[in-house]
């Protein structure tokens, strides 16, 4: 039984407000806000106050806040919360502060609809449609090169692919829209796949891995018109459940090279698994919007897509040295974007020059005082490539071991598209015999991303 919902933006701004019970005093945003931008580390998403239980999940910057004065499940609320936010993203097709802004209407119809005095009704994409009049207004999603275009820096002429599409296209609503570029030409049946693969790993000093694993998941968004059913074919050496003694791919032991072995998966409640032992085929018809099709986690041996090789020295007294060399161990048409790299230094560091080995436009390093780290950013890091940073260190006080071990880990944040670790892939995406005339437009890209990648000294 909810009393309170709201939205606020990264500066505790009220986007939308909705008190359904008035069992709560006003205000409750204000404190919420200045509790969570206080509190010591990352905030629970669930925490009481003054007798009011404070529930919320944050998506890109934006906080899902519910208040409520009775003793309510709280994981069901988590859930109820995440579904929220994923109806809200599928209606306005970008989940962000200028898109809520700009369908507030939309949203507060929403929230009649999944909300009533409380209680939650629906929060299925699929069965809202119906209830929901009013129009999305299309906002952009931002991109380097509306940035680089605003700042008036030329750009040649690019040649578009006729077999891609931008990677905009996946964040239209599902519902009417107004300024919908679309429009125009006729809304197409196009159904999107993405095989999204987040890594944790931890490297050691020589640039080898002590521990690895794989979370992944295909995703969908379908703008498909009627009900077809689709059959998504995987790879047919998948499998499912490790034995001892074996290995996955990249083990090598007991004939398993090359077999892709994942450890668990699950799969959304539509999924029809009747082909899957012998076929690797899903059967499914896909529901309006964004939904996943399947989570799978894999421990095996696989081939890190960056190596690390950090190296201290101590120069003088007071002054050290420490190079971080990155290389990248990935083919050479892959890259890997927006790569982020941080390295704490020690407390009693006065200042620190950095130096950059090749010298690129696409790289910058910065000594970040207030955090007391070294910030390493590269725009794009070219497959085979290496990288190296060397950090002057100057300290205030003489060095000892004990500053010398402050020093680290390195970690490392990442995205590389069209690549993943994992050799998952998708054979094809077919419609049902039964719908053979029905013909949409399918695509389907590959994405790997970091989630705790780290290296200690």
């Amino acid at each position: 039984m909810i009393s309170q919902f709201y939205i606020l933006s990264p500066r505790g701004d009220t986007i939308i407000n909705r008190d359904f019970r008035g069992d709560v005093a006003r205000g409750t945003a204000e404190i919420f806000f200045r509790k969570v931008k206080f509190w010591t580390g990352d905030a629970p998403p669930i925490f009481n106050l003054d007798g009011i239980n404070y529930i919320f999940v944050k998506r890109n910057g934006l906080y899902f806040v519910v208040t409520t004065a009775f003793n309510v499940s709280p994981s069901y609320t988590v859930e109820m919360l995440q579904r929220m936010t994923k109806v809200v993203k599928d209606f306005c097709g970008v989940l962000s502060e200028e898109s809520i802004r700009k369908n507030f209407v939309l949203v507060y119809e929403l929230l009649d609809e999944m909300l009533d005095f409380g209680y939650p009704q629906l929060t299925s994409t699929e069965q809202l449609k119906g209830c929901i009049h009013n129009e999305a207004i299309m906002t952009e999603q931002p991109s380097h090169l509306g940035t680089m275009r605003a700042a008036g820096i030329a750009l040649p002429q690019l040649q578009i692919n006729p077999k891609t599409v931008p990677s905009n296209a996946v964040h239209r609503p599902v519902g009417l829209t107004q300024g919908d570029p679309y429009a125009s030409k006729g809304r197409k049946n196009e159904i999107f796949v993405d095989i999204l693969e987040r890594l944790t790993v931890v490297l050691n000093a020589s640039g080898y891995v002590l521990n690895s694993c794989i979370d992944g998941s295909i995703q969908m968004k379908s703008y498909l018109s009627g009900s077809p059913e689709l059959k998504l074919a995987l790879n047919e050496d998948i499998v499912v459940g490790r034995q001892p003694g074996q290995a996955g791919s990249g083990g090598g032991h007991g004939g398993w090279y090359g077999v892709v072995v994942l450890d668990d998966c699950n799969f959304h409640e539509q999924v029809d698994l009747r082909d899957f032992d012998d076929h690797k085929i899903l059967s499914f018809v896909p529901p309006d919007g964004e939904f996943v099709v399947m989570n799978y986690r894999i421990t095996s041996d696989f081939r890190a897509p960056f190596r690390i090789f950090p190296q201290v020295e101590q120069i003088t007294p007071y002054k050290l040295e420490c190079v971080i060399k990155i290389r990248a161990d990935i083919p050479e048409q892959n890259y890997g974007g927006n790569m982020v790299i941080s390295c704490p230094m020690p407390k009693h560091t006065a200042f620190v020059t950095n130096e950059l080995f090749p010298q690129t436009p696409m790289q910058s390093a910065e000594y970040v005082a207030s955090d007391t780290k070294v910030v390493w950013n590269i725009k794009k890091f070219q497959g085979g490539a290496e990288h190296t940073l060397r950090c002057k260190i100057t300290l205030s006080q003489p060095c000892s071991e004990t500053i010398k071990k402050e020093i680290g880990p390195v970690s490392l944040t990442f995205e590389i598209p069209m690549y993943n670790v994992s050799n998952l892939q998708v054979r094809y995406l077919r419609i049902s015999e039964r719908h053979a005339a029905y013909n949409p437009y399918r695509w389907v890209r590959y994405v790997t991303q970091s989630s705790s990648y780290i290296c200690r000294l």
